[in-house]
């Protein structure tokens, strides 16, 4: 083979390793683009149960900000740039603190310090009537003895707070199981980009876009 020929083999062979090695670079910048984006500033959930309704449906599919709380250390309880503090009203996803595999999503209603009592189904914190709570929904007329109905009243503990849903009646959360701790809030609910009725095998175009509060 002329010395010619090797060059022109030489250069077509760079070529290839450079085409390659290219994409492959670009693959794994996306994908750690992907995961830092994941981990740090937002996150896809899915509502797989009633808890919330109806502000947010079976189905919906919403995006969270995780840096607004701070952000977290993966596989850690650290966290750091906090821009603020879960807020009374906020809808946060975290992890429940009996299973911390297991992510929920509630409303805050308590915050450190706050005095939490459920009397006769309506919420009183620090002694008030919380009267904008417009969203809240009471599927059961019955006023039932125990903790669903009629709670308290508890002082929320220093960095941890007290979740309910929007459901009353058909909520598992802070009355049943506690307190969320503050690194084990993972972000606020922002929008819901996605939503899908299983009953209908439908999408829910009119929820597309909707901002969650």
């Amino acid at each position: 083979m002329s010395k010619k020929k090797e060059q022109e083999t030489e250069k077509v062979h760079t070529g290839k390793k450079s085409f390659w090695r290219e994409n492959f670079e670009a693959i794994l910048i996306a994908v750690v683009l992907a995961l830092f984006i994941r981990t740090f500033v937002v996150q896809a959930f899915k509502i797989p149960s009633g808890s919330m309704l109806e502000t947010l449906q079976i189905g919906d599919h919403i995006l969270v900000n995780k840096f607004i709380y701070g952000t977290h250390i993966p596989f850690t309880h650290i966290s750091f740039f906090h821009i603020q503090k879960p807020q009374r009203g906020d809808i946060v996803v975290f992890k429940y603190p009996v299973d911390e595999q297991r992510d929920f999503i509630k409303r805050v209603v308590g915050t450190p310090g706050d005095t939490v009592e459920v009397r006769n189904k309506i919420v009183y914190v620090n002694g008030e009537r919380l009267n904008d709570e417009d969203y809240v929904v009471h599927r059961d007329s019955i006023i039932i003895p125990g903790q669903r109905d009629n709670f308290g009243p508890v002082t929320v503990p220093e960095n941890c707070y007290f979740m309910m849903g929007d459901n009353r009646d058909g909520s598992f959360d802070s009355r049943f199981w506690g307190y969320v701790k503050q690194e084990q809030i993972l972000g606020k609910a922002l929008i819901i980009y996605w939503s899908w009725d299983r009953e209908e095998l439908r999408p829910r175009l009119g929820r597309t876009g909707k901002i969650v509060r």
